[in-house]
């Protein structure tokens, strides 16, 4: 009977390597559902809250000028 023996170096490149392939499937995923998604017109978008700031061109001015 024969016996397979992994080291430490091994096994933990076998788990890193099926953990990459997990992380690599879920983003992949991520990215064609959200393509899916966007073709149907089905994302929902944040407001971007830098859009609803206000900022007077004069009071830039004035401030460079100081």
């Amino acid at each position: 009977m024969s016996f397979l023996y992994f080291d430490a170096g091994t096994g933990m490149m076998i788990v890193q390597a099926i953990a990459a392939v997990f992380a690599g499937i879920l983003l992949f995923s991520k990215g064609v559902l959200y393509k899916i998604k966007s073709f149907f017109g089905m994302n929902k978008y944040d407001d971007d809250t830098y859009d609803s700031i206000d900022v007077d061109e004069n009071e830039d001015e004035e401030d460079d000028k100081k």
